[in-house]
């Protein structure tokens, strides 16, 4: 669950990112005005790109921490089930020597 709100989350930071990043530069005829904005649109990209790029990182790392989280979870999860089965199978045994102590007691006391 973790990993699909994180891929959520990451598609729409990419996808804002992708969007903005690729509209259309207001259309000028003055020269100097077009390389201002071709500058400053350059720098916006730059900044966007950066932007992205520490979004991707960042979900990255949220998806490791999510696996690494997941990975415990099963680990703990397995160290309990092999408990369980010890101590049912313990408990089979105490049965098991509980019946046959009965048996026993039984038979000793049709003997006497």
């Amino acid at each position: 669950m973790n990993k699909l709100l994180a891929t959520l989350i990451a598609g729409v930071f990419a996808t804002s990112a992708f969007a903005a990043s690729h509209t259309a530069p207001a259309a000028s005829t003055d020269k100097p005005a077009a390389t201002t904005t071709t500058t400053t649109t350059d720098k916006t990209e730059n900044k966007m790109d950066k932007a992205d790029a520490k979004a991707h990182k960042k979900a990255a790392k949220a998806d490791a921490k999510a696996a690494k989280a997941d990975a415990k979870a099963t680990k703990k999860k397995a160290k309990a089930d092999a408990e369980a089965a010890k101590d049912k199978a313990e408990a089979s045994a105490d049965k098991t020597a509980a019946a046959a102590d009965a048996k026993a007691d039984k038979a000793d006391a049709a003997k006497k």
